[in-house]
């Protein structure tokens, strides 16, 4: 059991991801680029935006360094695969971090630079609890815009209790990882 809640929530965060892709990669291509609402990206740059963001705080938290390159958010059709693909790559690299994180290590400073050059401290604990809610919210996002496709949205709460059990493990096999 790892020594933190942290890796249950990269679990549900890498969960909900797989999820969401398996209901987005049905998509076509306009469906993908369409903006449908006013304050909204399309549902591939909302997408491009989840993993950047996963991108940034990972090479923060593992690397130091600030983060990668944005991927193209005008990818031709097939680049919803590519996204998905290094999707999984983040959230399998992110549960394993939070599988070894131990107390102390929550408590760790990590510097972090943003876009205007300017610098903050921040604990890892508080690094991760932000990017879990704030993905969470990306996903939510998502998943409003996927609710006026013609793909149904697909179910993201249920997750880690017994009950539910039978979902994730199936998914968190497809996956590479062990079931609840």
């Amino acid at each position: 059991m790892p020594g933190t809640s942290f890796f249950h929530q990269a679990r549900n965060n890498a969960w909900s991801n797989h999820r969401l892709y398996g209901g987005c990669q049905k998509l076509t291509d306009g469906e993908l680029a369409s903006k449908r609402t006013p304050f909204s990206a399309s549902i591939l740059e909302t997408l491009n935006h989840i993993l950047t963001n996963d991108w940034y705080y990972l090479d923060a938290l593992v690397d130091g360094r600030r983060g990668r390159a944005c991927l193209d958010t005008e990818m031709p059709f097939a680049a919803i695969d590519k996204l998905a693909a290094a999707q999984r790559d983040a959230d399998m690299r992110l549960m394993a971090y939070c599988e070894q994180l131990n107390d102390k290590d929550a408590i760790r400073a990590v510097e972090l630079v943003r876009e205007d050059g300017s610098k903050t401290l921040e604990t890892v604990g508080d690094i991760l609890s932000h990017l879990f809610v704030y993905q969470t919210h990306q996903r939510g996002q998502v998943h409003a815009l996927l609710a006026v496709t013609g793909q149904a949205p697909p179910i993201l709460d249920d997750y880690h209790l017994e009950y539910d059990a039978p979902m994730p493990s199936f998914d968190f096999s497809a996956l590479g990882r062990k079931g609840v």
